[in-house]
């Protein structure tokens, strides 16, 4: 598959600048103009930097280029003052300031056909090149980073952490502090995935490059990494991810902070025990994600 024309620039620009050592200005002035573009098609839902695809690996196509264009806008020169009266004051790279919640593009066009989102105020920030589906809620205080995408109708509770590049799907529940971890570089690697109508509970932890699959269940406390050893009582099965195949936990699965003894001969003469995620049960077709967490804890 041929790359469009804005992911050739980019690759282009990025050997160039690599080459450089110092950058022309000619090239500083391509690179803007790219990135401003990346931006922007960010922001409309229009780029990805990971795509659904069912003939990959994981259902989920990453496409490089896109991390290596938000990369490239770091290396540009100078930066910009954000304020908001007298309290709020923040200096950021020129290349990324915030998304314009009431005027920017997606912000119009979403109004335009009724269902904006809401950004409930009290402190919450939205980077810019975040695209947010109509019916998207942020409670206050909250952040999304550059390259994250929402679908329509999520909601993203109170001290949320979307990270760079994540990847979050309609009907998607991110209860009070939850974390979902950036991942910039390598830029081939896998972001952060949380799959349509997926509950992630309180104070949840998701990092590197793992994979919630759709309708699962994040107890709250739960903290989950793309290399994590995750232990399935219904299935009676291990598995874990790697660098190359982070985690990904079953569509449906009803996960809670388990624990399993210290490896180490040392570790199990002191009674050690280290926390790993447990599938405890599996949601039927019709079961609330709150109702099939009660049960699974009983």
């Amino acid at each position: 598959m041929s790359l469009p024309p804005l992911a050739q620039g980019i690759i282009a620009a990025d050997a160039a600048w690599a080459a450089a050592g110092r950058p022309s200005a000619e090239l500083i002035d391509e690179v803007r103009a790219l990135v401003t573009e990346l931006v922007a098609g960010l922001e409309a839902g229009q780029i990805r930097a990971a795509t659904p695809d069912p003939a990959v690996t994981g259902g989920w196509r990453v496409d490089a280029w896109v991390k290596t264009g938000i990369l490239l806008g770091f290396r540009l020169p100078g930066m910009t003052d954000l304020r908001d009266g007298p309290i709020m004051a923040a200096r950021d790279k020129a290349a990324y300031g915030l998304l314009d919640l009431l005027e920017s593009a997606p912000a119009r066009a979403a109004s335009e056909a009724g269902a904006p989102w809401r950004v409930v105020p009290g402190g919450t920030a939205v980077r810019s090149g975040v695209h947010l589906e109509p019916g998207v809620t942020i409670m206050p205080p909250s952040y999304a980073n550059i390259g994250a995408w929402v679908g329509r109708g999520s909601m993203i509770d109170s001290h949320v952490l979307v990270g760079s590049c994540a990847q979050v799907g309609e009907g998607v529940h991110l209860s009070a502090a939850v974390q979902i971890g950036g991942v910039l570089e390598p830029a081939g690697a896998r972001p952060v995935i949380v799959e349509d109508g997926a509950f992630v509970g309180g104070g949840a932890g998701l990092y590197e490059g793992v994979t919630v699959g759709r309708g699962a269940v994040i107890g709250a406390g739960t903290v989950v990494t793309g290399q994590s050893r995750l232990f399935d009582l219904v299935e009676e099965r291990e598995s874990r991810g790697t660098p190359e195949q982070p985690l990904v936990i079953p569509a449906g699965a009803v996960v809670v902070p388990g624990t399993r003894p210290a490896g180490s001969g040392w570790g199990q003469v002191q009674g050690l025990s280290l926390t790993v995620p447990v599938i405890v049960k599996y949601r039927d077709a019709g079961t609330d994600a709150r109702v099939a967490l009660e049960e699974a804890l009983r």
